[in-house]
């Protein structure tokens, strides 16, 4: 057998091989119960060594720094004179301590790394000691679920490492070819690979320069490197050195595990494929946000909330971003300005100018953006002083049709859907102006909010001890306190007005006062009457408006709708709405009510945003009606697409897969900014460790409920435990997501989540006492982000968390 400075062969020059004598006739000197490492010859052999002793044998042929030793095949014949002779030749007589490990051909593979799974036993001295040890491997090769692997059993020198630890030739969580991570410990690096320790972390390009540090230990990173780096920048030039040659021996970069002796040597203890990459953005991937759509939209959405909601505010907002001369209309055609990720709500932060430009010099050397901006400033400087009319108008035509809508009890399915889609064709006017107002009017500092009157409103009403059923009937203002959902998550309780058939259900709508006649421009009742030039602003900015009907026309083609009567002629008398109905002739009476004062002193944007709820809440009424008729709940019918619903109203039969549909799993809130790789959230990149010393190691985001291993598992279970044990990896499957006090994005239990999918985070301080089991936890494993989710159980404060 060779010796270890025979082996080490750290000298050779990139792209030379050494090659080893690999006849037969060297193998069968031990007979086939025992294989020499360095001496194994090509054929179906790997299969018999296992992954770990076959790309071992590959490196050592190779010319890489790999330490001798011996396999004993799976299914080898038990000849103890040739194990023996293999073993007193290996150990020096026994004076040597070995090291026994596994080498399953199940493990380190392409596919999975089984990182763990199986024993290995450390310093093993004297004959009965190994035949022990051997022993122990095999017995590992018993799976939890009662299966058997194969297992052959590696043995190599037990070699004291000054410093160890593993080397990705790409960094996994960042999902980065192009850099290299280390992670490294004084002594061997069993004690990262088991999660027990964390490691001084360096980042490496391809070359060898060092990027970026971060000590294992709390303190300052300046104190670390007076104290001593554990590792040089030559022995980090040496290891990226060995990163490239393993590449290139293996065909792609590779997950090492490495050690330095007493005399600076580096030795290469294992090696195998990287089976888990985080996805990483495409160059020039959109860079999405929740942003200004979250004050509308926050929670997650159903199917067809996003249909009702989320596609006419993205139209408006296209519209508003053309008139203002901010995008080219066919970049507004092609890429959506709102979207939705996993049923959140999420826009495109660079086209409603919430962050600046990446290039901001080439920006203001690029002519296109200042000629859109020339050209609708005409547009813009007409809108301004024309746009409260505009919203007045507005108002007052949504708050003259909502009063006339009959309840959705008397409204067929033809009709249903032709109510519904002019909501949906309001909206996208409603969401257009508002953003308009909110970039071209100026609001005092103190000026009324439609959250603010809802407040007093219904302070004013409970002080008179009505209940909030009566509020939302009197004052529909206050449902400007609630989000719009078709499952009424975190709304105000329902109300019930009317009289007549069970499940009748109607809202009523105060009507802002108006001077509604036609073909005129009403005016904020804080600005002076307009004169003729300007209506004619008024005319021509709804002149601009039409030159978007492209962007702003519903695509969606429905059968013939009849068109719905006309409004009678509206007064200036506010007026609700009262429905009585029977079974068989539905009738309308108007009814004069005094609305609250406050709504008519709203100032145009709060005036369009509260009717955006309004409208909103009317369509939820509507779908509820629809659920009613087809005797089902209002969660399925949310699973259906919009073009699917106005089907379903004209008569066509529910989607025939409808029953097999579930509603999506809960989400975690969307990241402040971030971009979509292969559809999963990438948050912006920013320093892997958070300032609190947590850290992403597996990329991926969930919501669950907080496990610690012990008891019923949740069904969405997130287990907090100390640290990344590998013991734990049976417990991977189906968990939601895994917090560690401490750990390595290198360590075991680390490569096995990322190969799961599994989001990850380690270095959360106290995360055992502060997470207790039944609490509510939000994980980011790419931003290393960890957070209780409001109103979680237990007794942790929301200050308690990282």
């Amino acid at each position: 057998m060779t010796t270890l400075d025979e082996r080490h062969g750290e000298g050779a020059r990139e792209g030379e091989e050494h090659r080893g004598d690999n006849a037969l006739s060297q193998v069968e000197a031990y007979g086939p119960a025992v294989v020499p490492l360095d001496r194994q010859p090509g054929s179906p052999l790997p299969h018999l060594m296992g992954s770990k002793a076959a790309n071992l044998a590959r490196a050592a042929r190779a010319g890489l720094p790999v330490l001798p030793g011996f396999v004993i095949p799976h299914r080898g014949n038990g000849d103890m004179v040739a194990l023996r002779r293999a073993w007193d030749e290996l150990s020096r007589g026994g004076t040597r301590p070995l090291v026994v490990r596994s080498s399953s051909p199940q493990e380190d593979t392409e596919e999975s790394s089984l990182a763990g799974q199986f024993d290995s036993v450390l310093d093993v001295r004297g004959w009965r000691d190994f035949l022990t040890a051997v022993e122990t491997v095999l017995d590992s090769a018993h799976r939890p679920d009662g299966s058997t692997a194969p297992m052959a059993v590696l043995v190599q020198p037990m070699l004291v490492a000054r410093v160890g630890g593993v080397m990705f030739g790409a960094d996994p969580v960042a999902g980065r070819a192009d850099r290299m991570l280390v992670s490294a410990v004084r002594g061997g690096p069993d004690s990262l690979v088991s999660g027990a320790r964390t490691g001084t972390s360096y980042w490496l390009s391809e070359r060898g320069r060092l990027l970026r540090i971060e000590a294992a230990e709390e303190g300052s990173l300046v104190e670390a490197v007076e104290a001593g780096p554990l590792l040089t920048r030559a022995e980090l030039f040496r290891l990226a050195r060995l990163g490239r040659r393993v590449r290139k021996v293996f065909g792609g970069p590779q997950d090492v595990e490495f050690g330095f002796d007493a005399d600076g040597r580096l030795w290469l203890f294992q090696s195998r494929p990287i089976t888990a990459m985080a996805s990483r953005p495409e160059r020039g991937a959109r860079l999405l946000g929740p942003g200004p759509v979250a004050e509308t939209l926050p929670e997650q959405l159903a199917p067809l909330e996003e249909d009702l909601w989320v596609t006419p505010m993205a139209r408006g907002l296209a519209a508003a971003l053309d008139i203002g001369g901010t995008a080219p209309r066919r970049l507004l055609r092609s890429v959506p300005v709102v979207t939705t990720v996993g049923g959140r709500a999420a826009a495109d932060l660079r086209l409603l100018g919430t962050v600046p430009p990446r290039h901001r010099w080439l920006a203001l050397l690029n002519p296109a953006p200042g000629a859109r901006r020339l050209g609708a400033a005409w547009r813009v400087g007409r809108l301004a002083s024309s746009l409260p009319g505009l919203a007045t108008d507005l108002v007052a035509d949504v708050d003259r049709r909502l009063a006339e809508i009959p309840s959705p009890t008397a409204l067929s399915g033809t009709a249903l859907a032709a109510e519904l889609r002019w909501t949906r064709r309001v909206l996208v006017s409603l969401h257009a102006q508002e953003a308009l107002a909110g970039a071209l009017l100026h609001e005092p500092p103190k000026s009324r909010t439609a959250a603010g009157t809802a407040l007093m409103a219904l302070a004013d009403a409970r002080a008179r001890g009505m209940s909030d059923d009566q509020v939302v009937a009197m004052d529909p203002v206050v449902l400007a306190l609630t989000a719009p959902s078709l499952h009424g998550r975190g709304r105000l309780p329902d109300t019930t007005v009317g009289h007549g058939e069970p499940g009748h259900a109607a809202l009523t709508f105060h009507a802002a006062p108006a001077t509604p006649t036609t073909g005129t421009t009403e005016t904020d009742p804080t600005q002076p009457p307009p004169d003729a030039q300007d209506t004619r602003d008024a005319r021509d900015t709804r002149n601009a408006l039409d030159t978007l009907a492209p962007l702003t026309t519903d695509p969606t083609p429905l059968p013939a709708i009849p068109t719905p009567q006309a409004p009678p002629t509206p007064t200036t008398t506010p007026i609700t709405t009262t429905r009585t109905t029977t079974p068989t002739t539905p009738t309308t009476t108007l009814t004069a009510v005094t609305p609250h004062p406050l709504i008519t002193a709203l100032p145009p944007r709060e005036a369009l945003r509260l009717r955006v709820r309004w409208v909103q809440e009317l369509q939820v009424r509507m779908i509820r009606e629809v659920a009613r008729r087809l005797g089902t709940g209002v969660e399925r019918v949310g699973l259906l697409r919009w073009p699917e619903l106005t089907a379903v109203l004209n008569g066509a039969r529910l989607p025939d897969d409808l029953h097999e549909r579930v509603p999506r799993p809960a989400s975690p809130p969307l990241p402040d900014e971030f971009r979509l790789a292969d559809g999963q959230v990438v948050a912006v990149e920013r320093d892997a460790r958070r300032g609190d010393g947590t850290r992403g190691v597996s990329a991926g985001r969930a919501v669950g409920t907080v496990w610690d291993g012990t008891g019923p598992r949740p069904v969405d279970a997130v287990l907090v435990v100390r640290s990344l044990d590998p013991a734990l990896a049976p417990l991977l499957p189906g968990l939601t997501g895994l917090v560690a006090q401490t750990g390595s994005p290198l360590s075991h239990l680390a490569v096995l989540a990322r190969e799961f999918g599994l989001p990850a985070v380690v270095g959360a301080e106290d995360a055992v006492r502060r997470f207790p089991p039944g609490a509510r936890l939000t994980v980011d494993g790419t931003a290393g982000d960890v957070r209780l989710v409001e109103g979680t159980a237990g007794d942790v404060r929301l200050g308690d968390v990282s």
